[in-house]
């Protein structure tokens, strides 16, 4: 039974349908009704109550006796029974916009840490600390090749779930090796140790730039900075500043993106073997700085140097895993999307559904993100039936990740999708994510 504040949802096909729209428009209420209980399975009783009306007079409605016409009880079976306002001639219901959509949004603030509470069945940490000076722990080759997998394995966890849950375990294993690193140990496990260091605080800190918690995203992409130039890892520092480029441009801050990929793209010529994978990868980040500084010529001569070093690629490269991700369908897309920053939404249309249909179904967070991409491309060329259906398609992948920077885009479509708010593919949209919303930004910061 659904909850008093939150009614339940008219199917969209009801919303959309000639006859019902025609109901409403002239604002039959019998009609209406009558349509809400043979397509909906909503009975007279129940429209009574979700309506605050009495059961007798909804029936009497029905059978013609009677006719609704002040405007309290229209807007009490608009809010009842959640038809949009411009249906019934009146304005936009505040239950219309989901509430996790409204706004915009603010990264929270950072919360005064709390001692957490110990369940009875657990020691305390001041135990664990004590039980962790009799350790007798002696890490080797194998202890790397460990902590390696499980990296692998958060990232795969990560692109089909989100890193949000993700992170309590990354975090728990990037002291546990900084603790190791406080030992002497021999010079090449040092530097291992250093590298998986460098690799969980960038894993640490995607995650939060993934929920849009920048500040403390910076935090860990810096520190895995340091531990990256420990061990004098030129490659993966760029790499890491790559990130953090891509986390400018979503900061509205061009000139720093574009000064971060420019270090990046340094540090990897100075390194001595980087592939032409990398330099590929490095190349579209430049694209899309120089697409939100507004500057085409550059955009397409970054693309362009990205293309040739995508055709040097050959399958002996000893290319490190962090940049595997980046194959055929990735540099499709990401052209796609710098095009689109650049304003060349006809270009950018094609190349992104083009990579959408070659995208793995396991990357629920990438068909989403790109489909909200895709979907906004389409809206910008007056492509309302096809913007609307895409961002519909990629509503169940976004609901199954968790992914504040997912819901962004999201939140971008819905609001580009204000002027078309009356027409029926719109409506139907609307019905979806309202039903879906709460999953999409549950745990989203409220603005």
């Amino acid at each position: 039974m659904p909850e008093p504040t939150r009614p339940q949802e008219l199917p969209a096909g009801l919303l959309t349908h000639p006859e019902m729209i025609r109901a409403c428009r002239v604002r039959d209420s019998a009609a209406v009704f009558k349509l809400v209980k043979t397509r909906a399975g909503i009975y007279p009783s129940m429209i009574a109550r979700r309506c605050d009306l009495t059961p007798s007079r909804v029936g009497e409605v029905m059978a013609g006796r009677r006719q609704l016409l002040h405007m309290d009880v229209i807007e009490r079976i608009a809010d009842g029974l959640r038809i949009p306002g411009h249906m019934l001639g009146l304005a936009r219901r505040e239950w219309e916009t989901p509430v996790g959509l409204r706004g915009t949004y603010r990264e929270p603030l950072r919360p005064v840490s709390q001692a957490p509470s110990t369940p009875a069945s657990l020691p305390g940490s001041d135990v664990d600390s004590i039980l962790a000076l009799t350790s007798r722990a002696n890490p080797n080759p194998s202890t790397l090749h460990a902590l390696r997998s499980s990296i692998e394995d958060y990232w795969r966890r990560d692109d089909q779930h989100g890193g949000e849950a993700l992170r309590p375990a990354v975090v728990g294993q990037l002291r546990y090796v900084v603790e190791l690193l406080k030992e002497n140990r021999p010079a090449s496990f040092q530097q291992g140790l250093y590298g998986v260091a460098a690799e969980l605080a960038r894993l640490t800190g995607w995650t939060h730039f993934d929920a849009r918690q920048y500040n403390q995203a910076r935090t860990y992409f810096t520190e895995a900075l340091q531990f990256a130039r420990e061990i004098d890892d030129r490659e993966f520092m760029a790499n890491v500043l790559a990130c953090m480029s891509l986390q400018a441009t979503y900061q509205d801050g061009p000139g720093d993106a574009l000064a971060f990929v420019n270090a990046a793209q340094d540090e990897a010529r100075a390194a001595d073997g980087t592939t032409p994978r990398v330099l590929s990868m490095l190349s579209l980040r430049e694209a899309f700085a120089h697409a939100t500084l507004g500057s085409h010529t550059a955009t397409h001569a970054a693309i362009a140097e990205a293309y040739r070093q995508f055709e040097r690629i050959k399958v002996s490269d000893p290319d490190p895993a962090w940049v595997t991700y980046f194959g055929e369908t990735k540099l499709i897309v990401d052209t796609g999307i710098a095009l689109g920053r650049l304003g060349e939404a006809a270009t950018a249309e094609p190349l992104i559904a083009d990579a959408l249909r070659r995208e793995n179904s396991a990357n629920q967070r990438g068909r989403a993100f790109h489909a909200f991409w895709l979907a906004r491309t389409q809206l910008s060329l007056g492509k309302l039936d096809q913007a609307c259906q895409t961002a519909t398609d990629a509503l169940e992948p976004a609901s199954s990740v968790a992914s504040e920077r997912v819901a962004g885009h999201l939140r971008e479509f819905y609001d580009e999708l204000a002027p078309y708010r009356r027409e029926p593919v719109a409506v139907a949209f609307e019905s979806r994510l309202r039903n879906l919303v709460p999953m999409l930004v549950s745990g989203s910061p409220r603005p």
